[in-house]
């Protein structure tokens, strides 16, 4: 069957240019991209891109960020607590618990992903300031280094300075309460945007309330020849840790909560002033310098354990694009440096103090080459060190000695990639290489002989291939994606619980098939359409043949819209998640996380100055957990997803 179904995908992406050409006047959507790093408004660079635009954001039922993420081809969203989104995790091509570290988060082209194993602060960047949504799939390790084996997403916002200000108002279930602002304004010289949010609950859980406040944006200097800005970011968040259930609690009372005490606060800040410039008609450069500060506290009363955690980046980034032409051929070379230096500081109560530390510095090139109106190549390479240590304190309450160790890494990646086609079709192929080294939680290991901590930076850095192909076509009313990509990895890093510890897996592999299509069924209702089928196993060892725990082997979503006009805007959203292997559990041994079905509904009207919606999450309100696992002291245990909820809001418009 597997067999089968690759096939006719197979087939179906080769004869996906020729049905195009049929059509004399069709084109593809024009969007504004930056897989190169840098903005363009004809991308051909060899990779399976989609954007979700404002217009999308707008439409499609989801009340945060990585809800709206989920309804795209290759990208599964496990929620933990809560409609604001946080601790959530985006998993792009089935890492499960390691997709943080594997999936690259950017923000207007900016690392946001964490060097160690926390959570992205969405709270951070609210829906009203995004601007448009990029998603490449696959690898970006030469153009953005480790962390991207899965892809890469870059959220843009909206920094066009055009005056306007508005305010939302919100109320939903669960005791939901927010607040936002959008205000901007500018003049030929001078432009600036201000993002604010704020929001609470009471929780779907026992313990599992919510809240977050935050603000950002952009101020900028225009030049003659290109701009001097800076962004920035405050943010403050708190909420209850309610844990997961076990399974008998699970199955009767998803509501309740295992640690009804425990909670966390977070806040922080992100400051990134930049230039962008054209240095002449040919040469144009970027840079920027980025500071962020987190500080984390968590009191863990079911385990009588407090601490305070702060983690500190800075990075300069600086890249250039030259457009100098090869002989008659049109050629550009992207070049630049990335130089991450971060540091994490954990102080705890009953618990020894540590500390972890990483200085990255890489460099990276690509060239683009036009070899004809229709065909195009793209080379890129990238070298990244990286310089790592750990630190703990000895812990006299139970006579355990310190840990102090450092190593020094480096890989290298490279990418190869053509692309075929103009106008109402293209066609691409791609290979390359990949490598993601350990975060700074993955630093720190315990001998269970030896009752000790350890040093684990002899965990080698994960590293592999990626081969894909793919194409994309519009035709009239209607256009489609679709990519088939196989990933193979060695030293992979993740937890096995069975080894008590972080350590290099047995070799993996990832394969499948990567779909989208949107289509406009009349001047008033359109569609949009995503399935994914992946299948991710072992390719050897131990758990030769097995799944890998958490990836769902298919998946997909159906987004249906019509505008009435002036009787309403109306969305219909339904995505299907398939079964998995539960969390932890890399035998295979203990059934099938079951799959889920959801169904979230839409409704706004637009009464100029005010825009009035309604939503309704899970409105079949279906029970079920997009987070699970297995452990061999507790069994199936499960992080409940939200009942129904209904959500009403108000925008008004000056």
């Amino acid at each position: 069957m597997r067999r089968s179904l690759l096939s006719t995908a197979l087939t179906a992406a080769f004869a996906l240019p020729a049905t195009a050409a049929l059509a004399e006047e069709a084109s593809l959507q024009s969007v504004i991209v930056t897989a190169t790093r840098f903005s363009e408004a004809d991308c051909r660079t060899a990779a399976n891109i989609s954007v979700i635009s404002r217009e999308d954001i707008e439409k499609t039922p989801a009340t945060n960020l990585t809800d709206l993420l989920a309804t795209r081809a290759g990208i599964n969203a496990m929620p933990i607590y809560g409609p604001l989104g946080l601790d959530a995790t985006v998993d792009m091509r089935g890492f499960g618990s390691t997709a943080t570290s594997n999936t690259l988060v950017l923000l207007d082209g900016q690392r946001i992903s964490p060097t160690d194993m926390g959570t992205i602060i969405w709270s951070s960047i609210p829906l009203t300031g995004i601007e448009r949504i990029e998603v490449v799939r696959g690898s970006g390790t030469v153009l953005y280094g480790d962390g991207a084996t899965g892809g890469v997403i870059n959220i843009i916002t909206d920094k066009s300075g055009k005056p306007r200000a508005s305010i939302t108002a919100t109320a939903g279930s669960f005791g939901y309460r927010g607040l936002d602002g959008s205000f901007a304004g500018g003049n030929e010289h001078l432009y600036g945007n201000l993002f604010v949010r704020s929001a609470s609950l009471d929780g779907y859980r026992q313990n599992s309330q919510q809240d977050q406040q935050a603000a950002s944006g952009r101020v900028g200097l225009k030049l003659e020849r290109g701009e001097v800005f800076s962004d920035f970011a405050v943010y403050k968040e708190s909420s209850g840790l309610p844990g997961n259930l076990l399974q008998a609690t699970y199955e009767n009372d998803p509501r309740n909560s295992r640690k009804p005490y425990d909670t966390q606060r977070r806040d922080g800040y992100r400051v990134r002033p930049g230039v962008a410039y054209a240095l002449s008609d040919k040469v144009d450069l970027e840079t920027e310098v980025s500071f962020e500060h987190q500080t984390l506290n968590t009191d863990l009363v079911s385990s009588n354990w407090k601490s305070e955690r702060i983690r500190d980046t800075l990075s300069f980034t600086p890249r250039l694009r030259i457009n100098h032409g090869l002989g008659t051929l049109g050629s550009e070379t992207t070049v630049g440096v990335d130089y991450y230096d971060a540091k994490v500081t954990s102080t705890n109560q009953n618990g020894p103090n540590q500390r972890a530390t990483q200085k990255s510095s890489a460099f990276y090139l690509q060239n683009l080459t036009n070899l004809t109106s229709a065909l195009s190549l793209t080379l890129g390479a990238r070298q990244q060190r990286m310089k790592q240590s750990a630190y703990q304190d000895a812990y006299p309450a139970w006579f355990q000695p310190g840990m102090d160790g450092s190593a020094s890494r480096t890989r290298s990646a490279y990418d190869l990639g053509l692309t075929y086609g103009s106008g109402a079709w293209q066609f691409f192929g791609k290979t390359g290489t990949t490598f993601r080294f350990a975060n700074l939680d993955e630093l720190f290991g315990y001998d269970n002989l030896a009752f000790r901590p350890v040093f684990a930076g002899d965990l080698k850095p994960q590293h592999g291939r990626t081969n894909e192909i793919g194409a994309r076509v519009a035709q009239g009313s209607w256009s489609a994606r679709a990519a088939l990509f196989r990933t193979t990895l060695s030293d992979e890093i993740g937890y096995d619980a069975s080894a008590g510890a972080n350590v290099n897996l047995d070799p993996t592999r990832r394969q499948g098939l990567e779909t989208e299509a949107d289509w406009k069924l009349s001047s008033s209702v359109s569609a949009k359409i995503s399935y994914t089928y992946l299948d991710a196993t072992f390719r050897s060892g131990t758990y030769a043949g097995k799944r890998v725990p958490l990836a769902p082997t298919h998946q997909g979503s159906i987004l249906l819209t019509w505008d009435g006009g002036s009787i309403g805007q109306y969305g219909v959203l339904t995505r299907m998640v398939g079964k998995r292997a539960y969390g932890s559990d890399f035998n295979n041994s203990h059934g099938d996380l079951a799959g889920y079905a959801t169904l979230d509904l839409q409704a706004s009207w637009n009464f100029k100055p005010w825009t009035l919606k309604a939503q309704i999450a899970n409105a079949l309100d279906h029970k079920h957990a997009a987070f699970a696992g297995y452990s061999s002291t507790a069994g199936h245990y499960y992080y409940p997803t939200d009942g129904r909820a209904l959500f009403v809001s108000g925008r008004y418009d000056f």
